[in-house]
């Protein structure tokens, strides 16, 4: 039977699952919302139903039964990390292929203090803090003093403890803590929040990393316990609410004087995120993700149980017999019962490529998302040069209200980091972007933020 793999998204992710499809002989079909009628998506698909909403599992799986696909691919974002979902989707009465982790692998990745319990036993260096949930104040001063005189001997001039909900995300339900004094009224009142909002009211309290670069590893692992690794990512440059903007492979620039070996830390990063994945038998593509200290000093965050945004700068610079790897082709067919055909030595790391994300957004307004309309979009074509977008270069393009205003992600290669840096900022002073608010001003975008942050690629930040 034909396999035939329902692409649950939207955008530039959906546009690239078509094309892995294609590459690899799979049919698929596309879904979209009304609001997603213009995009590019919905022109390139050749097979495609209105749905609803990205999330509506029954609208999904309606269209899923209807058009007779047998497996479905959520993306990134919307349903990818929803355990609920995957598990739906291989336990139904027709069921289908998740392309992705199994669903139990989404969900005990997924509850960061599940995964900092664990990383904790397997000796993995996680950021220091509770590793249980606290619901007593009194528990919490002494939890917060430990931390405080754990980062003071750390050489950290003004340390600071993090009061988090165990059931928040996204920056919510959680706040910084500076002295013990303030420890029990800011323990208090996150737990009120987190009952209100969660019904959940266990607590977290967690040092805070004053000074990092933010890391990840890019994992491949196979049903039959097969794993390779596809380096590294540096991710440091983000927005205030800590979302990615500027992207760079590999994770360090060897050539940069670092306190530390760098290429020694990337390969412990690379070393325990082996370890954690093997532990859970994981069995797709997933990101691990660190934050590591001007010292070399390194802490596991999170484990993303997806596709990431950034993939494509991994396979820009891993090459498997002379020929770039794609990610998004290597998830689709593992999940579909293929073996993985080569091994790690297999596969060689080549040259830097850094991904912007163009989005439409006031950066020195606490980076407000913007909506409107889209004028022009244009930009040079170069050899090493690629753009992904879902927003129509030959005609103008309303940008929908109901999703963030993502338009468009330039992917830059170059032999050596200067190379692709001198690149990148030749693109950015290239391309156009043009379009007015609802209210008549001119669309701002973030491409002056961009350029600006070029030049501190590889720096530490201040968290």
């Amino acid at each position: 039977m034909k396999e035939r793999v329902l692409i649950a998204n939207r955008g530039e992710i959906a546009i690239r699952i078509m094309e892995a499809c294609k590459e690899l002989g799979i049919d698929y079909v596309a879904v979209y919302t009304k609001e997603d009628a213009e995009s590019l998506h919905v022109k390139y698909a050749e097979k495609k139903y209105r749905i609803c909403d990205y999330k509506d599992m029954n609208d999904l799986l309606a269209v899923a039964d209807e058009s007779g696909c047998t497996a479905i691919h959520p993306g990134y974002g919307f349903l990818s990390e929803n355990f609920r979902f995957a598990r739906r989707v291989v336990k139904r009465n027709r069921p289908l292929i998740f392309i992705g982790p199994r669903w139990e692998a989404i969900r005990d990745l997924g509850n960061k203090l599940f995964l900092k319990k664990l990383a904790s036993e397997l000796n993995i260096p996680v950021i220091p803090g509770t590793t249980e949930p606290i619901y007593n104040e009194i528990e919490a001063e002494l939890k917060a003093e430990e931390l405080f005189e754990w980062l003071t001997s750390q050489g950290v001039e003004k340390p600071c403890v993090l009061v988090k909900a165990v059931a928040g995300g996204g920056g919510m339900g959680i706040e910084e803590v500076r002295s013990l004094e303030e420890v029990r009224p800011v323990f208090r009142k996150i737990r009120a929040y987190a009952k209100r909002l969660f019904g959940d009211e266990g607590i977290i309290i967690e040092a805070k990393i004053p000074v990092y670069q933010h890391l990840e590893v890019q994992i491949l692992g196979t049903p039959e316990g097969e794993y390779v690794h596809f380096g590294t990512r540096n991710c440091t440059i983000q927005s205030l609410n800590k979302q990615k903007r500027i992207e760079i492979a590999p994770g360090f620039d060897y050539n940069k004087n670092y306190n530390f070996n760098p290429r020694e830390v990337e390969e412990r990063l690379i070393k325990y995120s082996l370890k954690l994945a093997k532990h859970f038998n994981y069995d797709s593509v997933g990101t691990w993700e660190w934050l590591v200290t001007p010292e070399g000093e390194m802490y596991l965050m999170e484990v993303n149980t997806r596709i990431q945004v950034e993939n494509e700068i991994s396979a820009k610079i891993s090459f498997i017999n002379g020929r770039q790897v794609n990610l998004i082709k290597e998830q689709i067919r593992i999940a579909l019962g293929d073996k993985l055909g080569y091994e790690q030595k297999d596969i060689v790391f080549k040259g830097t490529s850094i991904e912007y994300r163009l989005i439409a957004e006031d950066t020195k307004k606490g980076f407000t998302p913007l909506s409107g309309r889209i004028k022009k979009f244009s930009w040079t074509p170069k050899p090493w040069l690629t753009i992904r977008t879902h927003v129509p270069t030959d005609k103008e393009y309303e940008i929908p209200t109901q999703f963030d205003p993502n338009l468009a992600l330039a992917i830059v290669y170059g032999e050596s980091f200067e190379e692709a840096k001198k690149r990148g900022l030749e693109f950015l002073e290239d391309v156009i972007i043009e379009g007015e608010t609802s209210e008549g001003e001119d669309l701002k975008t973030n491409i002056p933020f961009l350029k600006e942050k070029t030049h501190e690629i590889y720096e530490f930040v201040e968290g």
